[in-house]
């Protein structure tokens, strides 16, 4: 593969920026919005799952029973 020069380089950037397609700010608000919100549909199941077991983990070893 032969080596490129930063002016090629640079040139062969642009033309690949140049094609992509980029989202509308409409587009972007709703994606992220939908990620934050998948974020804490996560973080709840895995704290409800996490109580759950750790509920279990003490009922078996009978810890925390003061």
């Amino acid at each position: 593969m032969p080596r490129l020069s930063v002016g090629e380089f640079v040139q062969q950037v642009r033309q690949e920026t140049a094609r992509v397609t980029w989202p509308s700010r409409k587009e972007t608000v709703t994606t992220t919005l939908m990620v934050f919100l998948m974020v804490f549909v996560a973080a709840g199941f895995f704290f409800v799952v996490d109580q759950i077991m750790a509920y279990g983990v003490r009922l078996v070893f009978g810890l925390g029973h003061s």
